[in-house]
């Protein structure tokens, strides 16, 4: 999954902290508060549901929310939200469930959803999983020949595309004739032959429910049964299928509820492409399940205005993103000339806090608008993320949550419990899974093993892989390394595969440098890797040590604005002075001692990790 992620300039508005020169004025009733407050205390989970299907939520929730918004969807850039409520939507997906069983005979087929995120992904998705078949999410960006191997290896007997893969979809139906229906998102195109327009479907859907056929409501679901199919990300070069069921997910929402509160009045942004599980599962099927509305982002170089249209108070992503909008709005206020009293308040803030006066909204309205005035939680997942930011975020009044999961454990396996953040920590283990850390070294870390009922049936048609990871006892190989403190919170150090083991059996996980050098302004992008010695560096050295090498995308713009307009050799120098500076905090072994300058992008995963084997077998051809 090729995708090359460059992130947008993000604007934000002047921030003046006008709020702050009179704190007598905000109005408050600090007696109240503290009272309220302290009274919310807890260390315990709360009492959570006991979901062991998507069917058992999405049919309570289209009664018991219908007339609540459900889906915002922008119908183009110039035009405000559109809202889709639990009624309409709950409407949509039981006409679309029967139109593709009663008229398409998809009953138990795979069907693959592929395209930007959209009301027809979200109604494509929760019908297949209600009854039709088996959903298969297919990343977007994958160009023609892969996702035509997708459809070969699923052997899917229908593809739901949206519009804008219109032309890769021309190309590959000539060589999948097994594949029965070509459904096509935003279109009201008849069913001739193999195509149809998802809006003539769902119509057709509505005049067979109404005609009282109520077959695709009264469909049972069997928790246990597969009912999705999805294909590892590619941060290795074979992805492998995931095959979850019903109560895998349903059981996320059990986790989540246990360690977080969300209510109807809750909004998530939804940013984060859907054919990930974090986004489909915690970012779509979460809020369904209580009752809440997702705003869809139109795409990253809109991000800015959509926060402050649609107003969100969740937002789920992963740390590329919140780091960008740390460093800008810090760029905002440190141009406006208020870092010393943001500082300052930051401080009497968390003093009233910690007795339960909690003014922060207030104080940092300025920055609250400019995320559209109603954010109270941030989620971080997919990648370690500098503790800074995570503590920025608490210390403005923003819930600073952070999840570790993987697609086998579709995704969450572990959470942070709003209740007690330990930012740094990728949370504890979900209430209904152990997680234990594999042969621990003299530190304490190892490979974590998650048991869980939110992990995979298994890989798909290869029953050798699947035995590979999951132990007879149902402990599940991560291939992630960390380790639990006393507490139970969970710490990723690395990962299994990316270590790079020393001659004398010392093992460096790249991520942790990785961290370090994340933090020097003038490197937009950096990966560590353990790199073979070449010519007369090869033969000085008797041995095969791998020389500890960083591959460094320069930040152009913050090195004029720091250093003025100056050559690549003085770019190289300056970047080499910063490493060595890094090189201090690591023991010796660790020390960085090669420094390579990259032009362009990485190539990346969608969750924003960059894909290491690819830059390596660069190397190699």
């Amino acid at each position: 999954m090729n995708i090359n992620i460059k992130m947008p300039k993000l604007k934000f508005g002047k921030i003046k902290m006008n709020t702050v020169e009179n704190l007598e004025e905000l109005d408050i009733d600090y007696a109240k508060m503290q009272k309220e407050n302290l009274k919310q205390k807890r260390t315990e989970p709360y009492e959570t549901t006991n979901y062991k299907t998507v069917k058992e939520f999405f049919t309570r929730s289209i009664d018991k929310y219908k007339d609540r918004p459900c889906i915002l969807e922008k119908p183009d850039h110039k035009e405000p939200y559109k809202t889709i409520t639990y009624k309409e939507f709950g409407e949509d997906v039981i006409a679309l469930g029967t139109a593709m069983i009663k008229l398409l005979n998809l009953k138990d087929k795979k069907i693959i959803i592929v395209g930007e995120t959209q009301y027809g992904w979200y109604i494509s998705y929760m019908a297949t999983l209600c009854g039709v078949g088996i959903a298969v999410p297919v990343d977007r960006e994958l160009p023609y020949n892969e996702l035509e191997n997708v459809v070969r290896r699923s052997k899917a007997a229908a593809i739901i595309y949206s519009p804008k893969k219109e032309e890769d979809i021309k190309k590959i139906k000539e060589n999948v004739p097994e594949v029965e229906y070509f459904i096509e998102m935003k279109s009201d195109k008849p069913l001739e032959g193999k195509e149809v327009g998802i809006n003539y479907l769902v119509s057709s859907g509505k005049k067979i429910v109404e005609s009282g056929d109520n077959s695709y409501i009264d469909i049972e679901i069997n928790p246990d049964e597969f009912k999705v199919l999805l294909f590892t990300s590619g941060t290795t070069s074979n992805s492998k299928g995931v095959m979850l069921c019903n109560r895998n997910l349903a059981e996320n929402i059990n986790a989540v509820n246990a360690y977080v509160k969300l209510y109807p009045t809750d909004r998530l942004f939804s940013v984060l492409p859907l054919h990930h599980t974090y986004e489909s599962t915690i970012g779509f099927l979460l809020p369904i399940a209580l009752g809440c509305s997702v705003a869809v982002c139109e795409g990253l170089r809109y991000i800015v205005p959509n926060l402050q249209e649609a107003k969100p108070t969740a937002v789920l992503t992963v740390p590329l993103l919140v780091e960008s909008i740390y460093s800008k709005i810090n760029e905002t206020i440190k141009k406006s000339h208020k870092e010393k009293l943001v500082n300052s308040m930051i401080h009497v803030t968390n003093g009233l806090k910690s007795v339960g006066i909690d003014i922060k909204k207030k104080v940092f309205k300025e920055i609250y608008d400019n995320l559209g005035g109603n954010i109270r939680i941030i989620v971080s997942a997919a990648a370690p993320i500098d503790k800074k930011v995570g503590n920025w975020l608490e210390d403005i009044g923003i819930m600073f949550l952070q999840g570790y999961g993987l697609t086998e454990t579709a995704p969450i396996s572990a959470l942070t419990p709003e209740y007690k953040p330990e930012v740094g920590s990728a949370g504890k283990a979900i209430v209904q899974a152990e997680i234990k850390v594999n042969n621990p070294n003299e530190n304490g870390e190892g490979e974590i093993m998650i048991k869980s009922p939110t992990l995979m049936l298994g890989y798909y048609e290869d029953e050798e892989a699947t035995k590979e990871v999951i132990e007879p006892d149902g402990f599940f190989h991560s291939g992630d390394i960390g380790y639990i403190d006393e507490e139970g919170y969970i710490y990723i150090t690395g990962r299994s595969k990316n270590v790079i083991v020393t001659q004398n059996g010392k093992n460096i996980y790249p991520e942790e440098i990785e961290m370090l050098l994340d933090k020097v302004p003038e490197i937009k992008e950096v990966m560590v890797y353990g790199k073979s010695p070449e010519g007369a560096e090869a033969k000085r050295k008797d041995d095969k040590e791998l020389i500890i090498t960083a591959r460094v995308i320069p930040d152009k713009e913050k090195i004029e604005e720091l250093h003025g307009n100056i050559s690549d050799k003085e770019i190289y120098d300056i970047i080499w002075e910063q490493i060595k500076t890094v090189n201090k905090k690591l023991t010796s072994y660790k020390a960085v001692k090669s420094l390579e300058i990259k032009e362009g992008e990485f190539e990346k995963t969608s969750t924003m990790k960059i894909k290491r084997y690819k830059e390596l077998q660069k190397d190699k051809k």
